[in-house]
């Protein structure tokens, strides 16, 4: 009897280290991310709410595995997770907005030391010897089982944009696989409040990857996608299309050959300082109005000026500018 026990202590030892193992890895996971936080210098609306009650629960074990003899290994795992939060934590509280470093501050002053604080107090002096055990732990299985059901959010994301994007299948496998681990080693140890709770995280896990499986291959449903691509153009490429705009407006202003009346009394002509001097001549003219696209086209962009080489001689241009009656020509002189 005394070697079976044994036994089952050396199998509990090594089920320990593994789930130690692979629970790291599962701490790590999240690295990708904060290392994007961190080369963009910003959170990109990141939620801290996960870090915030992922501590909690490291805090609540800890302290579970220290009332409880013999449960070291949940202190050594769950010590290191305290630390990789805190780090997260620390990080998204640099680069978050004011806002959500706001919020992020409460959310730990009012979980992770107004609720630790009053569990630590309630089982400390409302209770005693076992029944202290047992009380904290089922709070770090309800706390745990609020943990594996926060994926839920996720799969049901998952089921309406019929895309994996947001849960990768490695986070996923090795959240059963720690739970399959975890419930061993709860088992061997004769831990309800180890073993319970994995159960459950086993069964999401499981679910989680069913779900990928399902929907891998799937195409994002087009009108559940909630977010709108900005698309940018490069800058010569804008320049091009806003040239070719207004080449575009240009032509099909021109085509109609039509010149707006100046208003002589609201015209401001601007000053410019000059080595020559010039007159300004103002000349009504009736001329019938254009009716071919091509005149208009041949009259220049201005459609009213005509070009002089020397004082008082004109030089026609090719083909004579069609202007509408009461129009201004300014001759320079």
């Amino acid at each position: 009897m005394a070697f079976l026990n044994m036994e089952l202590q050396t199998w509990a030892f090594t089920f320990g280290i593994l789930g130690n193992i692979i629970s790291l890895m599962v701490f790590l996971s999240p690295l990708p991310t904060f290392y994007r936080v961190y080369r963009k210098k910003s959170t990109e609306g990141f939620q801290s709410t996960p870090y915030v009650v992922t501590l909690f629960s490291c805090m609540l074990w800890i302290f579970y595995a220290l009332l409880k003899s013999g449960a070291e290994l949940l202190v050594t795992i769950n010590g290191v997770g305290c630390v990789i939060e805190t780090v997260y934590l620390g990080m998204y509280l640099v680069y978050a907005p004011k806002a959500a470093r706001v919020l992020t501050a409460k959310m730990l002053l009012g979980l992770n030391v107004g609720v630790f604080g009053l569990v630590a107090l309630v089982t400390m002096v409302l209770s005693n010897g076992g029944l202290r055990v047992h009380v904290l732990g089922w709070i770090c299985v309800s706390v745990a089982l609020s943990v594996f059901a926060a994926p839920l959010s996720i799969m049901r994301q998952v089921i309406r944009t019929k895309s994996v994007e947001f849960m990768p299948i490695s986070l996923s496998f090795f959240l059963v696989l720690s739970a399959v681990i975890w419930f061993a080693y709860g088992a061997l140890k004769k831990d309800v409040f180890v073993a319970a709770p994995n159960v459950l995280g086993f069964v999401f896990g499981v679910a989680q990857m069913a779900l990928y499986m399902a929907y891998r291959n799937k195409k994002p449903a087009a009108a559940a996608v909630g977010m709108v691509e900005e698309v940018k153009l490069p800058a010569e490429h804008a320049s091009k299309e806003v040239a070719a705009a207004v080449a575009h407006e240009g032509s099909r202003a021109s085509c109609g050959a039509e010149v707006h009346p100046i208003d002589i009394d609201t015209l401001t002509l601007p000053v410019v300082e000059v080595h020559d001097p010039q007159i300004v001549v103002v000349i009504d003219v009736d001329v019938e109005p254009a009716t071919t696209c091509t005149a208009a086209a041949a009259a220049g962009a201005d459609g009213v000026a005509s070009v002089v080489d020397g004082p008082g001689v004109p030089t026609a241009p090719e083909q004579p500018a069609m202007i509408k009656p009461d129009m201004a020509i300014a001759v320079e002189a």
